[in-house]
């Protein structure tokens, strides 16, 4: 090698490390506190996935991380005893990721609701609204073609919402991706804020996730029917929870093929097989869900002692008990009897499916 190459390359050389070295850099920091006893969480392992970023918290339940350059990292907490977190971040100045919840190994509520605790306790206000690497990209991005003459779509919701997911796998936590749900494979697809590539996660590997409805900016719910029985068999697919407490109000979103009617002599009819979507709705006892009676003579009695009050509550408010918002009312109405009820929705969501 003759002595301008050499000299050519360490110019590069010396312009790459000086590039380095003069980089803007920024404090990453944050709090660990037990969402079981509110306890700070000390000696927990933080750590930016690929990259030699590394802390641990310490007794006031503090960690930081210094000299982080501008990307966007997936932050990885592991504590002894408790589920493991990850969440997706973008560091573009100081960032402050406030208080972050971790919860004990199988830690859930006890009051017999059917939300789990892990994910209904996240902080979902902080979490969406408050944590400034968390907010904004609400783009919303088209749907892939369906197959000629399939009119429609399998989506529970087209649009990406930004979600919080409980894996069962570890009881991990993932946050910070934008999330939409296909009925018909019964998947999860996931992308970045900044990305338009999506992977998938089967649903059977999902307990619980919620996210942000990007139109009400509200956080909708949703389990896995795994954990529950219908009529004694497991069921595969999601069902959104709707109220929870003593006798949850659950909704699931089914998606069927309605053929094409078309009459190509009389040139009548619909030409092409859509895809159809409607609710049906459903209470808990247990681990078992059953359908929401359609006759008000089958459906009052499920209140057992409560019958004659929420009859009369039902007739004092003029419910329309075939109407969804009837029965979100008259289920939130009984389940706030019981000590402990908090309301997850301030009023039904009602997209059409």
């Amino acid at each position: 090698m003759n002595k301008s190459k050499v000299l050519l390359l360490l110019m590069l050389f010396l312009t790459f490390s000086a590039g380095e070295l003069f980089a803007q850099r920024f404090s990453l920091t944050g709090i660990l506190r037990n969402g079981a006893t509110e306890e700070l969480i000390s000696g927990a392992e933080v750590t930016l996935k690929d990259f030699a970023f590394f802390a641990i918290s310490n007794e006031s339940g503090k960690f930081a991380i210094d000299s982080v350059f501008a990307n966007t990292y997936v932050l990885n907490i592991k504590m002894s005893g408790f589920q493991s977190y990850q969440a997706q971040i973008q560091v573009k100045d100081d960032l402050n990721l406030g208080v972050i919840t971790l919860f004990p190994m199988g830690y859930e509520d006890a009051t017999g609701a059917a939300l789990q605790k892990t994910i209904r306790a996240t902080n979902i206000a902080e979490l969406f609204n408050k944590r400034p690497n968390f907010i904004g990209g609400n783009a919303i991005y088209g749907i892939p073609p369906e197959p000629k003459k399939l009119q429609g779509n399998f989506y529970l919701d087209t649009k990406w919402n930004k979600a919080s997911i409980l894996l069962y796998k570890n009881e991990e936590l993932i946050e910070g991706y934008f999330v939409r749900y296909n009925i018909n494979s019964n998947t999860f697809e996931l992308r970045s804020e900044n990305s338009e590539e999506a992977t998938t996660v089967p649903g059977l590997r999902v307990r619980n996730i919620v996210w942000i409805d990007s139109e009400h900016g509200v956080p909708r719910y949703f389990i896995n029917g795994m954990d529950f029985k219908e009529e004694g068999s497991p069921i595969a697919g999601f069902f959104e929870v709707l109220v929870d407490g003593k006798m949850p109000l659950i909704r699931r979103t089914i998606a069927s093929i309605k053929e094409s009617n078309y009459n190509q002599a009389l040139m009548v009819g619909e030409p092409d097989d859509r895809v159809v979507k409607r609710y049906v709705y459903y209470y808990v006892e247990g681990k078992n869900i059953i359908e929401i009676p359609s006759n008000k003579k089958k459906l009052f009695p499920i209140f057992g002692e409560s019958q004659s009050e929420m009859e009369a509550f039902a007739d004092t408010n003029r419910l329309n008990l075939k109407e969804a918002s009837s029965l979100f009312s008259l289920f939130t109405q009984y389940n706030s009897k019981f000590e402990g009820f908090d309301p997850l929705l301030p009023k039904l969501i009602d997209n059409q499916p």
